[in-house]
C-alpha cells in the first residue's frame, strides 16, 4: 500500500471529527470575542478556518508532551521522589492506531483517488470563479463620477485611509448590488442607475463600506482563505466556517464605515434601506467579487449597529482574548492527542514464503505481560524515559533474542529486559500457520502521583 494513500485516508478519517471539534471551539470562543468587537471575531473565525485544514495534517506526539510537562510539573512544585507515585507506561507513546488489513489497499486507493478528483473540482471551481470575477470586470463599463461625487469619493477615501486615484468606478448589468474586485488594482462595481437612485448619505455609506473591504485587501484575504480551505472543502463544517468568515468581516467593514460616515444609527438606516433598494440580493454564486450585501445577515448587522456600545480595553479585552487562545490550545491538544493513525498493513511486505515477518506490537496480542519494576535509584533520581527493545516473538509466542536498541540507564534498561523476557504474546499466523515475528517494544517509565 501507498504511503501516500494512508496520509490521505488518515487525513480524511481525522478531518472528519477534527474540524466539527475546531468549530465547536470556535463557536464558543466567537460568543465571547464578540463583546471585544468584530475585529476579534473576525479573528477568531480565521484561525478557525486554518486549523480546519492543518490539525489533520499535524502528528505531534502529545502523550510524550503532556508526561514531560507532568514531570517537569512534580520537579518544580516537589521536591522530594517520595511525594509521588511511580509507574510504567508500556507500548509505544501515540496517538491511537488504526491498522488496516492488506484487503482494503483496493479501498484506499479508490479513497484517494476520489478525494484527489474532489479537490481538483474544488480547485478547477475556484479558478472558473475568478475567471469569470475578471471577466466581468473587463466587460464592465467604466464609469466617471461627476464633480460632486467625485468630492464626496475623496473626502471618504482620505477619511478610511485609501488613495481614492486608485480605485476604478465601472458599471455592471449582471450584478445586482455594489460589489469590489481586484487584487492589484480595486475596481468598485455598480448596478446601472445606482447612484442616481441612493441619496447623498446612502451613497456615502455604500462607498465607505467598499473602502473598508479596499483598505482591508479583503478580495485578496478571501481568494486567500478559499486556497488554504481547499483540502477540507468538502466538510460541511468548513463550509459553515467561511460563512462565518463571511459574516465577522462584514461586521468589521460596517464598523468601520460607521465611523467614517459619522454614526451607526445614521449608516443601519442607510443599511436598511440599501436592502429594500436592491431587493434581489442574489449574486451568481461562481463570483467571487465581496460587497455591502455580500453576507445575508442584515438582522444580526443593523442590532450590532444599534445596540449600546461598551467599548471593551485593557485587562478585560487582554482576558478575552487570553480566554479564546485557551479554547483553541484545548482544541489543537484534544484533537492532537485523539489523532487516529493509520497503519499500514502487518503483511504488506511479508513473502508468503518467508520465515518471518516485520509487526507492529500493537498487532500483537499479549497473553502475559509482567509489568517492569521501577529503579528505586531511578525513581529517587526522578528518571523519565523510554526505552525501546527489538525482539523476535518465536512460533510459540515466547519473546527471543531481546535487545536494547535505546537506552535510557543501565538499570532503567535491566527491568525493562527482565519483564518483556517473560512476556508471551498469542503465536501469529500467517496463512493458518504459526511464524517468527520481528517487532519492537517501548517501555516507558514516567512518575504520576
Amino acid at each position: 500500500m501507498r504511503a501516500f494513500d494512508l496520509l490521505i485516508f488518515a487525513y480524511l478519517l481525522n478531518s472528519l471529527w477534527q474540524v466539527p471539534l475546531v468549530f465547536c471551539a470556535a463557536l464558543a470562543a466567537s460568543r465571547l470575542a464578540r463583546r471585544a468587537g468584530a475585529q476579534m471575531e473576525h479573528l477568531v473565525w480565521v484561525s478557525a478556518l486554518l486549523l480546519e485544514t492543518m490539525l489533520p495534517l499535524c502528528h505531534l506526539p502529545m502523550n510524550d508532551l503532556w508526561q514531560r510537562a507532568i514531570g517537569l510539573a512534580f520537579g518544580l512544585f516537589d521536591g522530594s521522589a517520595a511525594g509521588g507515585e511511580a509507574r510504567v507506561i508500556l507500548g509505544a507513546v501515540s496517538p491511537a492506531r488504526l491498522a488496516l488489513p492488506w484487503q482494503t489497499a483496493n479501498l484506499l486507493a479508490a479513497s484517494s483517488a476520489l478525494y484527489l478528483l474532489g479537490l481538483l473540482y474544488f480547485t478547477v471551481r475556484l479558478v472558473w470563479g475568478l475567471f469569470t470575477t475578471e471577466s466581468l470586470r473587463r466587460r464592465a463599463t467604466p464609469l466617471q463620477p461627476n464633480l460632486q461625487t467625485a468630492q464626496r469619493v475623496g473626502r471618504l477615501g482620505i477619511n478610511t485611509g485609501l488613495a481614492s486615484a486608485t480605485v476604478r468606478f465601472a458599471i455592471s448589468r449582471e450584478i445586482s448590488g455594489p460589489a469590489t474586485v481586484g487584487l492589484m488594482r480595486h475596481t468598485l462595481l455598480l448596478p446601472p442607475g445606482l447612484l442616481d437612485r441612493l441619496e447623498s448619505e446612502d451613497l456615502d455609506a455604500v462607498i465607505a463600506h467598499e473602502f473598508a473591504h479596499m483598505q482591508r485587501r479583503d478580495f485578496a484575504k478571501n481568494l486567500l482563505y478559499s486556497v488554504v480551505a481547499l483540502p477540507a472543502a468538502y466538510h460541511p463544517f468548513m463550509f459553515l466556517t467561511r460563512t462565518r468568515v463571511a459574516e465577522a468581516r462584514e461586521l468589521v467593514c460596517d464598523a468601520s464605515a460607521a465611523k467614517t460616515v459619522g454614526g451607526r444609527e445614521s449608516y443601519a438606516r442607510s443599511l436598511l434601506r440599501l436592502a429594500r433598494m436592491l431587493p434581489d440580493r442574489s449574486a451568481p454564486r461562481i463570483l467571487h467579487a465581496i460587497g455591502i450585501l455580500d453576507a445575508n445577515i442584515f438582522e444580526r448587522r443593523v442590532m450590532y449597529l444599534t445596540r449600546r456600545s461598551l467599548e471593551v480595553k485593557g485587562a478585560h479585552r487582554l482576558a478575552i482574548a487570553a480566554t479564546c487562545v485557551l479554547f483553541a490550545f484545548a482544541a489543537c491538544a484534544s484533537a492532537l492527542a485523539l489523532r487516529i493513525e493509520v497503519t499500514e498493513p502487518a503483511l504488506q511486505a511479508a513473502n508468503p514464503n518467508s520465515s518471518s515477518v516485520h509487526v507492529k506490537v500493537d498487532a500483537l496480542e499479549a497473553i502475559k505481560r509482567v509489568p517492569p519494576v521501577y529503579p528505586v535509584e531511578a525513581k529517587r533520581d526522578r528518571i523519565t524515559g523510554s526505552v525501546i527493545l527489538a525482539a523476535i516473538i518465536g512460533k510459540d509466542g515466547t519473546v527471543e533474542n531481546l535487545k536494547v536498541t535505546k537506552s535510557l540507564r543501565p538499570d532503567c534498561d535491566k527491568s525493562a529486559l527482565d519483564a518483556v523476557q517473560q512476556w508471551v504474546y498469542k503465536p501469529f499466523l500467517l496463512n493458518g500457520n504459526p511464524i517468527e515475528v520481528k517487532t519492537s517494544i517501548t517501555v516507558k517509565f514516567s512518575l504520576a502521583k
